[in-house]
């Protein structure tokens, strides 16, 4: 029976000179849903993507990816990893950035016009991505990260700095790839965009504060709005680590 996890993280620890990113966190990844990571700035959204590609150093512990150890040659065409902001060649047309994708990947040509078709950026073809919007070329990047049909996308922060009209037409392209089997984890610090996501992981200094759905964080935080709701979650974990905080010094104080 195939595994129902695309990514399993098991005590991850992460160091980054003296700075303790991670210290042995764990979590799971669904195959066929959108997994939302957020959190805010500085909260190691980055640095998870990062190892789950398998391009972050790790200190300890293990990361399966489509049930492989992250990182494996035999993800490179099933694994997409899009950055923060765009990553074309802006003295290339958006159709030589797909082509260039798709002849290190050694995928067929007809990948280019699919992914063209996919991504609505067929009458942009022939442009130069220095003469795109930026919104264009956030496209033309995720475009590039589809080349070669992978099982897995794992996209940081592909919303930042877009228009709400563009946020929405990219997520409705999110939702029909999930729908046809592709499985994305896509990391955000807009916490209304978490509503549009299957799955919710949420950080915060470098730990998992909660592993749920949109439903279930508004339902057990009361309140509707998502960015109050993770805001409730912060206070909610602030409070457990004052307590644990007294408790530790009650006990040094014997």
């Amino acid at each position: 029976m195939m595994n129902t996890a695309a990514v399993q993280v098991s005590g991850l620890s992460v160091r980054r000179g003296r700075v303790r990113v991670f210290d042995g966190i764990g979590l799971t990844i669904r195959r066929g849903q959108i997994t939302g990571l957020l959190g805010p700035s500085g909260c190691g959204k980055t640095t998870l993507l990062r190892s789950i590609v398998g391009v972050q150093r790790i200190s300890a512990g293990e990361i399966t990816v489509l049930d492989e150890p992250a990182g494996s040659p035999g993800l490179r065409h099933r694994v997409a990893y899009g950055t923060q902001g765009s990553a074309v060649y802006g003295d290339l047309t958006v159709r030589q950035n797909l082509a260039y994708v798709a002849a290190i990947l050694k995928a067929p040509r007809s990948e280019v016009d699919r992914v063209l078709a996919e991504v609505d950026l067929f009458s942009h073809a022939d442009r130069r991505a220095d003469a795109l919007s930026g919104g264009q070329a956030t496209r033309v990047s995720l475009a590039m990260a589809l080349i070669g049909a992978p099982e897995l996308v794992v996209l940081d922060e592909p919303t930042v700095g877009l228009d709400p009209v563009l946020r929405a037409e990219l997520w409705t392209l999110f939702h029909t790839l999930s729908e046809g089997g592709v499985t994305l984890l896509i990391s955000s610090h807009v916490m209304d965009e978490a509503l549009r996501c299957d799955r919710l992981l949420l950080l915060r200094d470098g730990r998992v504060i909660a592993d749920t759905t949109p439903q279930r964080l508004l339902a057990d935080t009361g309140v509707t709005d998502p960015e109050a709701a993770f805001l409730a979650l912060i206070d909610r974990d602030a409070d457990v680590d004052r307590a644990r905080s007294r408790r530790s010094r009650r006990e040094a104080n014997g």
